[in-house]
């Protein structure tokens, strides 16, 4: 076992400590997405946990259930894009196969 395979553990501990890391910072992160110009507002933690849904009562139509379940699936799903955006811009770079 040469120096290659040396390298190779001393990449693996700095991207495990790397990833660690960013664990730790997930816990912090939060986006806030929107939908119906506000009508439905979502937050995310950076683990992809809702934390607050909030809906406000003038979305609420008993005759089009859809239309709300529509708003908050569009929230959700802008929630999700912005944080898949920030964790590619945090993504640890520079370990083969990651």
């Amino acid at each position: 076992m040469g120096s290659g395979f040396s390298k190779m553990k001393k990449q693996a501990k700095l991207f495990e400590k790397q990833m660690q890391e960013m664990q730790q910072q997930a816990q912090f992160l939060e986006v806030k997405a929107t939908s119906g110009n506000g009508l439905v507002t979502v937050i995310l933690n950076g683990d992809k946990e809702l934390k607050k849904l909030e809906i406000k009562p003038e979305c609420i139509d008993p005759k089009d259930p859809d239309g709300l379940v529509d708003l908050i699936y569009a929230a959700m799903q802008d929630a999700y894009a912005q944080l898949k955006e920030q964790e590619a811009e945090t993504k640890p770079q520079g370990f083969p196969g990651f």
